[in-house]
């Protein structure tokens, strides 16, 4: 059977939380940072527990004005306290409601340059160092971030985008971009299997490059998020692979 993990970035103030839980295997959690409060943390894990779904932060920057998917200039001091003050208000609400902590996965901005600075992973890991042994860390494939986690001790799952364009280096095409955003359900559905099942994406330029995936991602906030996940899961059911 042909059945991919798929994922989710939720509490990001798009109220479609309800809808998408059934077609998902888990959540990243808005934590406050780019979006997100107490109040719509404890709405999301109510909901990943109600509907069996693992439940994960999704720490960013702290940057609501931009949705953290503006690089920030931080000192080490303040970045490592707002990001473990995000994951401290976010594990109140996992132990309010009795729900693991199942991964951890950067938001915008800070997940594309962990990607790529090695200074910047670092850092990161040692903001979260105190949840090394309990979780998962969601990472890109081939990325600096990921091969720093393996040797510091982390736990990772490789991630990679059904609703993004790919360039050839596996970075995101920049979303001010036409195609940037993929929302064509079949389109979604080519990508991750092309993903899956041949360890490969075609970029923006046609290009075929490996790209390995242990989950997959649909944004919230891409037009029709509920149809497209539906629309996948409908189609894994059908499928005679894997």
């Amino acid at each position: 059977m042909f059945r991919p993990a798929l994922n989710c970035d939720l509490g990001e103030g798009t109220n479609n939380e309800a809808h998408i839980m059934p077609w998902i295997n888990s959540c990243s959690i808005a934590c406050g940072g780019h979006a997100g409060n107490l109040k719509s943390m404890e709405r999301a894990i109510m909901l990943a527990k109600e509907n069996n779904i693992f439940a994960g932060a999704h720490p960013s920057y702290p940057d609501r004005e931009n949705f953290g998917r503006v690089p920030m200039k931080m000192a080490d001091h303040e970045f490592i306290f707002s990001i473990r003050g995000q994951l401290e208000d976010f594990n109140l609400m996992l132990e309010k409601h009795q729900v693991p902590l199942h991964h951890i996965k950067p938001h915008g901005a800070l997940y594309n340059q962990i990607a790529i600075d090695l200074q910047a992973s670092y850092r990161f890991l040692e903001a979260i160092e105190n949840y090394k042994s309990i979780c998962f860390l969601y990472v890109p494939f081939g990325s600096i971030i990921a091969e720093v986690a393996i040797k510091q001790g982390f736990s990772i799952k490789y991630e990679a985008f059904g609703d993004r364009c790919y360039m050839d280096d596996l970075s995101l095409m920049p979303r001010n971009r036409p195609g940037a955003v993929i929302q064509d359900k079949q389109q979604v559905y080519d990508q991750i299997f092309n993903i899956y099942t041949k360890g490969r994406v075609i970029t923006n330029t046609g290009n075929k490059v490996e790209l390995r995936a242990d989950t997959f991602c649909i944004h919230s906030d891409t037009a029709d998020a509920f149809m497209i996940l539906k629309f996948l899961q409908e189609q894994f059911q059908k499928s005679e692979f894997g």
